[in-house]
């Protein structure tokens, strides 16, 4: 009985209440009845809605979306928009973003195959094979092949051209094997030369019949060919002729995909203030390399990214020309004067690091001397215990032997730019404290390098080392590199880091050769050959629109475009399923 009861409820069917039955239905309630039940109604609709949108969104991811355009501000009238004479930050910038090489570098201080599809280093580290990624074309749809590659070094390689680059590549053997296969072999083992293969390729067929004499009057240095990310749309001249702005849109075959943002827009300014000036009035989204000052003033409303580069400013003593420097005392007690800190704080308005050796921030960390102690003081007693005293007549100290009588009295040279000027006025000052009789002298830059820094005439130098991303000290510091062309301003000699850099020079493995630096760095901060003072911060303000920028690890400002073909500006959600990984 109760069974059959049971298949009578089951097979009852229940209606919803029609349309009318619910109005007589709602017409029986009160009036805080109906309120009630509308109270009900909004608060079940508003939740079901809510979980919907959260079922929804779990479900959704914010994607890049295609499209826009920005601006950059840039100091300075590219010449050479050539990957291989590029001398000025503003031919760099645009090279950057117009060509591509075999190799290219990342924000993470990596390298990336860019036109390379694969390479590969033989076991004695002398011969690297790249082999191209196919359908490879340049801006105007020519094929890019080997011939290209070959052609482009072959160029570098040619001293009549007087390459900036040709260092990199002095030595190198080519063999190109096939249309899509490489190989560059070394003399010797380099571990850094990896890096030499994101130097920019140049189409062959546009530049083959242009001989070295003509090659930097081309007009293809200032309207560029290449296969980079963005190419030349639109260029705009003054009366004279002279480019004001470049109008770059994005390359839909570049090897490493179409870049999100459509177009890039370039506007060239003569000096700061019209870049600052430029950037106030909107005309420019983004500007880089700006003074300290002027990020100090913009910081109030502006968006700033700041990152270490790695050039090492310091005060090289020059031994061979002041016998003072050639006591260790004098320089230790040179160097403890000094507060870094107060340096980088009272002349980069905080944009920089503060240094005590010869490696950048961005490879090893450094602490900051700035403390409570009496830095003065402190320098004084070095030199006292050493014998040296005040002369009561014009206070400057002075250490007398059986055959003479030294001063602590020289000069630092430096640039006549207004950074180096500061920094030299304030070490002057902190010298002067301590008892020296210091002479600033001042040079223009180009007077400075060929009639001061060639010949090796200074006492001191102030001045900067820029260190590449391949982290290579050799010319900075080897012994053999005291003499022009070499660049070890402070004509260090040391045995042991001698052997130190040479050794590094050679080690593939990233870990053994930076623990090779280390060991370099700590020699060098026994001999205290320099003052090491700061490594300055690379400046860039930009559009909070700007998404995806990584600056990482830079050597140069234009290396703030690394990753420029990952920048966008909006964002679509799309279903995850839709997602190609």
């Amino acid at each position: 009985m109760k069974v059959k009861k049971l298949k009578r409820l089951l097979g009852k069917t229940y209606n919803l209440p029609k349309s009318r039955e619910l109005q007589n239905i709602l017409s029986r309630f009160s009036f805080v009845e109906r309120l009630v039940f509308a109270l009900f109604v909004v608060v079940f609709v508003t939740t079901a809605l809510g979980m919907l949108s959260q079922v929804n969104n779990y479900f959704l991811e914010a994607v890049p979306l295609e499209g826009g355009s920005i601006s950059e501000g840039v100091i300075g009238t590219p010449r050479f928009i050539n990957p291989l004479l590029a001398l000025s930050d503003a031919d760099r910038d645009i090279t950057a973003l117009v060509y591509s090489g075999l190799m290219k570098a990342t924000p993470d201080n990596g390298l990336i195959p860019d036109l390379a599809k694969s390479y590969s280093v033989s076991e004695d580290g002398r011969v690297y094979t790249f082999i191209l990624k196919e359908d490879l074309v340049f801006h105007d749809n020519r094929p890019l092949t080997t011939d290209d590659i070959e052609f482009t070094i072959q160029k570098v390689q040619d001293p009549a051209l007087r390459s900036p680059k040709r260092v990199n590549w002095d030595g190198v053997t080519i063999e190109k094997i096939d249309t899509k296969t490489i190989s560059f072999t070394l003399r010797q083992p380099y571990a850094p030369f990896l890096e030499n293969t994101t130097i920019g390729i140049l189409p062959k067929q546009i530049w083959r019949d242009i001989d070295a004499e003509g090659f930097p009057f081309s007009t293809y240095n200032t309207d560029p060919i290449g296969s980079g990310p963005y190419k030349v749309k639109k260029i705009k001249l003054d009366n004279t002729g002279v480019p004001t702005q470049y109008t770059l849109s994005s390359f839909k075959k570049y090897s490493l995909g179409k870049p999100y943002i459509d177009t890039i827009k370039v506007f060239l300014y003569q000096n700061e203030e019209g870049l600052t000036d430029g950037f106030k009035s909107g005309e420019v989204n983004n500007i880089n390399s700006i003074s300290p000052e002027s990020a100090e003033k913009l910081s109030r409303n502006a968006h700033i990214e700041n990152i270490p580069l790695p050039r090492i400013f310091g005060i090289f003593f020059n031994q061979n020309q002041q016998p003072l420097f050639t006591d260790k005392t004098i320089r230790r007690a040179l160097d403890t004067a000094i507060d870094k800190q107060k340096i980088v704080d009272d002349v980069l308005h905080g944009y920089g690091v503060a240094l005590e050796g010869p490696l950048p921030p961005t490879v090893i960390a450094h602490n900051s001397n700035s403390d409570d102690t009496d830095r003065i003081t402190e320098a004084l007693e070095i030199l006292v215990t050493d014998g040296w005293k005040f002369n009561e007549e014009d206070g400057v100290l002075e250490k007398k032997t059986s055959k003479s009588t030294r001063q602590l009295a020289f000069s630092i040279t430096t640039a006549n730019i207004p950074e180096l000027k500061h920094v030299a006025d304030l070490v002057k000052t902190e010298w002067e404290k301590l008892g020296a009789r210091v002479e600033v002298k001042v040079f223009e830059s180009s007077d400075l390098n060929q009639n001061v820094i060639r010949p090796r005439r200074y006492d001191s130098l102030l001045f900067g080392e820029i260190i590449g991303r391949d982290l290579d000290l050799f010319a900075f510091w080897h012994s053999s590199q005291r003499n022009d062309p070499g660049l070890n301003i402070a004509l260090y000699a040391n045995i042991t880091a001698d052997k130190l850099l040479e050794d590094a020079r050679v080690i593939q493995d990233e870990t053994t050769r930076l623990e090779k630096y280390e060991l370099f760095q700590e020699e060098v901060q026994s001999d205290i050959p320099a003052v090491f003072l700061y490594a300055p911060d690379f400046i860039y303000v930009v559009s909070e629109d700007l998404k995806n920028l990584r600056l990482g690890h830079i050597t140069t400002p234009s290396e703030r475009f690394l990753n420029v073909h990952e920048w966008y500006i909006d964002t679509e959600k799309i279903w995850r399923i839709f997602l190609k990984y």
